[in-house]
């Protein structure tokens, strides 16, 4: 199979459409010079007009009349008779229809009509490669042996068929131009689907197929199958990356158990408390980074959930103060429902009321639909945030206090973790401010319509 380059390819698509351009200018010229009345016969009223004018005319001026006559197209010349003329090599045309009406304009006067070559000489064979377009030759009687002759002729220049030179070229480069087309739209069908195969990539998932390209380009062939060793290498490194930190994960709670039951043999008690509290915070670090990472790769579960229950058992059956803390359920949203991570729900939502415990020491809870939205809002009695660092908090490991001890708050991971895992649900989350004067955090999750649909 003969394998033939992007780049030849595409040099042979522009050869063709500059053919077809020049094809365009080369008709354009014709048109302008009204190719059809240059070739087409006089009409047979202006035939008999010269004819009479010729006969008026005194038998010493006629030869400057002629000459007033002759142009590029229509030459006069008088003969002493018709009896010279090859007439035996020449094909008379006279008894075809279409020179009927010159039979009725001239009448007895009509000697004869001769269809010549294309050069206008005479020829054995002039009807074998003769048309519309071959010289006419009209022989008409004047007084006496006199015979005036009218031979028609065209300025350009014609094929045997009769069709201007370079029309049949053009029209070829007309066909090439259009084969070269549907190659071009073949070969970067293949580029389309390559673009649609990288849209649908979804690194949690099987390796999207495809286009075959056997038949195209190398340069296409060599793209497409890249992409997809590429694809191939990052599923496989995204697996062992998603396993690594499962295993470090699995093995970081089993030191941290054995750590916290060493803890619990300190005598201070309030060392004691420090030391078990450091535990969980690291336990909750891995677990925090193991889920953001599982979202980033677009492997989280997926089940119909109430998202109620999930906000409830989070709020209200957490260590936080009562006083420091509300919950109100609009009626829209006691039992709407979404797609989504249990765990990452769970998660979301402490984090956001854990930070507003922390930096605004109170957190103030909403749930409701908006449309086609869960909107889950956390506002705080703090001082709020600054436009300016709302964007900058979402950062991993940002923090707007300087330092990182834990009684001023944590490794500045949690917004981060929260922002990948309402994005990887396909919701959105912004920083506001609230009435009282502190920060607001909304949360906004896809509903889940299905079930309306279906009723």
């Amino acid at each position: 199979m003969i394998r033939i380059g992007l780049s030849a390819r595409l040099v042979a698509i522009v050869g063709a459409s500059l053919l077809a351009i020049w094809v365009m200018l080369l008709s354009s010229v014709y048109l302008a010079n009204d190719l059809r009345s240059a070739t087409a016969l006089p009409a047979p009223e202006q035939v008999a007009a010269i004819v009479d004018i010729v006969r008026q005319t005194e038998p010493t001026r006629r030869p400057r009349l002629i000459q007033a006559f002759n142009s590029a197209i229509l030459e006069l010349r008088l003969e002493d008779d018709l009896a010279g003329s090859n007439a035996g090599i020449d094909v008379d045309v006279m008894s075809d229809e279409r020179f009927e009406p010159y039979r009725k304009a001239l009448g007895e006067n009509l000697l004869a009509v001769t269809m010549l070559a294309r050069n206008g000489e005479r020829s054995r064979m002039p009807r074998l490669f003769g048309g519309d377009d071959n010289p006419i030759e009209f022989a008409v009687a004047l007084e006496g042996a006199n015979v005036l002759i009218l031979e028609t002729r065209t300025p350009f220049l014609v094929t045997w068929f009769g069709l201007p030179v370079g029309l049949g070229a053009g029209l070829l480069g007309s066909l090439f131009a259009v084969i070269a087309v549907l190659v071009l739209h073949r070969e970067l069908r293949p580029l389309r689907r390559l673009a649609a195969a990288v849209d649908q990539m979804d690194p949690a998932a099987g390796p999207v197929p495809v286009p075959d390209v056997r038949f195209s380009a190398p340069e296409t062939r060599t793209l497409v199958q890249a992409f997809a060793r590429l694809q191939t290498r990052l599923h496989a490194m995204i697996a062992a990356r998603l396993a690594l930190i499962g295993g470090i994960q699995h093995d970081v709670r089993t030191f941290a158990t054995r750590l916290r039951l060493r803890a619990e043999q300190i005598p201070d008690e309030a060392e004691r408390d420090r030391a078990i509290a450091d535990i969980g915070d690291m336990i909750q670090l891995l677990d925090n980074a193991l889920l953001a990472g599982r979202a980033g790769v677009g492997s989280l579960d997926e089940e119909l959930l109430e998202i109620a229950p999930i906000v409830e058992s989070e709020i209200l059956e957490s260590d936080i103060a009562v006083e420091n803390r509300t919950l109100a359920v609009r009626p829209a949203a006691a039992s709407a429902m979404l797609i989504g991570d249990r765990l990452a729900l769970r998660r979301i939502v402490s984090n956001l009321v854990g930070n507003a415990i922390k930096y605004g020491r109170a957190a103030h809870v909403a749930l409701d639909v908006e449309g086609r939205w869960i909107v889950l809002t956390v506002d705080d009695d703090g001082p709020g945030i600054a436009a300016a660092d709302r964007e900058l908090l979402f950062e991993p490991f940002v923090r707007l206090e300087a330092s990182r001890a834990r009684k001023t708050g944590g490794a500045g991971l949690g917004l981060a973790v929260v922002r990948s895992l309402v994005e990887a649900q396909g919701g959105d989350i912004a920083v506001g401010d609230a009435p009282g004067g502190g920060a607001r955090f909304t949360v906004r999750l896809p509903l889940f319509s299905g079930l309306q649909g279906a009723q």
